[in-house]
């Protein structure tokens, strides 16, 4: 049987992370400079309560799944929320449990320092993880809108 490992990123991930996160940003058609790659990468290993911070999946050793998340304060409450902000899987594992796993180390991770809240968005038409979200989370029905 197959095993999912889910630990936080390493500095030895590098070429994993790049790999898997230009993955994402290419399902989601965007590109970003390289100076965003850099500035993200040292931004994960930087100690703060609002850096970003992430995890790898492996299944059966091989580096197939990311998220980063971050905590951020809230005028509805006295502790933090947790935003899950990026979180993929290679297509080829898809519906063998990493999206799942990935996520329960964010709420696990965000439950040790008493966040309840962990919360993301996703596209409307990205149906596949949709399927996997309405069995993990409930839908909240807010719409977001975007001052870009």
């Amino acid at each position: 049987m197959s095993e999912i490992v889910v630990r936080p990123l390493a500095q030895s991930d590098h070429a994993d992370w790049r790999r898997l996160w230009t993955a994402y940003l290419t399902f989601y058609e965007t590109k970003l400079p390289h100076e965003v790659y850099d500035v993200t990468w040292k931004r994960l290993f930087t100690a703060g309560e609002f850096e970003p911070k992430g995890f790898i999946a492996t299944l059966d050793g091989k580096p197939v799944g990311l998220t980063h998340y971050l905590y951020h304060r809230s005028c509805w409450s006295q502790v933090n929320n947790c935003y899950l902000q990026d979180l993929f899987a290679d297509p080829e594992v898809r519906g063998k449990g990493v999206g799942a796993a990935l996520i329960k180390a964010v709420q696990d991770d965000a439950s040790k320092i008493g966040v309840k809240n962990v919360y993301w968005m996703t596209h409307e038409t990205n149906a596949t993880a949709r399927r996997l979200y309405d069995h993990v989370a409930r839908r909240t029905g807010f719409i977001e809108y975007d001052l870009l």
